[in-house]
């Protein structure tokens, strides 16, 4: 592959693929809080509307939708969408109805003497969700949100259905031009890995944060080399103990005494 064909087509499309994943799950981070923690609502119409928006959003197809958007709107309602805004919004009400259901989980997971000790502190109930209950579920929210944006980084490829110039879209232009399918798209998918490695790294590390603004902080060395030195402790804690045994063993063979090396045996 030339370098012209990075610094032309390749490199803007990872950086529309960026735009297009920040924009979409902050959308889609909004609309899953704002109907995830509406479900809760004690108002059977709000549950029933928010609810109704949950199967109709999450039963569609995302691809269909930006269709929808951005080919019908026009002729409906005579309001053009450009195709980036067009996609922003399909993937973001797509994923934020999965994420809604993620929020509603999180908070119903949250232990109800918590709710009950911030009613006897007198607090409203918009001060118990915002000071108990939340600050509990987020960080529980957190994983399964780290699943959902790498889906919608991976989604994102559907933009290219509606002349997006991400990723798909330059890989797709640069193997009409070079006619080398095999190198261009095993760079493509190279390029989804490391997007998607990294914004795993960083919600791992919001997670870690999050829980330890509620005092669940891992103990200080929780990486990769503690568990190793931890499983090299153990291992060297077994072999001390094979050894104590064995020399117990030899001091019964040459005393004759089975009580001579057990501990109290000389009593």
């Amino acid at each position: 592959m030339t370098a012209g064909l990075w610094e032309h087509w390749l490199l803007p499309g990872i950086w529309i693929t960026i735009q297009l994943t920040l924009y979409s799950s902050a959308f889609a981070v909004l609309v899953a809080f704002g109907v995830g923690m509406a479900r809760t609502s004690r108002l059977w119409i709000v549950r029933f509307l928010t609810g109704f928006y949950v199967e109709v959003f999450r039963g569609t197809s995302a691809l269909v939708l930006m269709f929808w958007l951005f080919f019908v709107m026009p002729l409906g309602f005579e309001f053009q969408l450009v195709p980036m805004w067009a996609a922003v919004l399909a993937l973001g009400l797509t994923y934020g109805a999965y994420g809604s259901e993620i929020v509603r989980g999180a908070i119903a997971a949250v232990a109800p003497a918590q709710r009950e000790a911030a009613i006897a502190l007198s607090f409203s109930p918009a001060q118990r969700m915002r000071r108990v209950v939340l600050p509990q579920a987020v960080p529980e929210m957190i994983p399964p949100f780290n699943n959902l944006l790498i889906e919608l980084l991976k989604a994102t490829a559907l933009v290219s259905a509606v002349s997006v110039a991400d990723i798909t879209f330059a890989a797709q232009l640069s193997r009409l031009a070079t006619g080398d399918s095999l190198e261009i798209y095993t760079i493509v998918l190279a390029l989804y890995f490391v997007l998607a490695f990294v914004l795993t790294r960083l919600m791992r590390l919001l997670e870690r944060k999050a829980k330890a603004s509620i005092g669940q902080a891992p103990p200080p060395g929780d990486g990769l080399l503690a568990k190793v030195g931890i499983r090299r402790t153990g291992r060297a804690a077994a072999g001390t103990a094979a050894g104590t045994a064995t020399t117990r063993t030899a001091a019964r063979k040459a005393t004759g005494n089975p009580a001579a090396a057990t501990p109290g045996g000389a009593k």
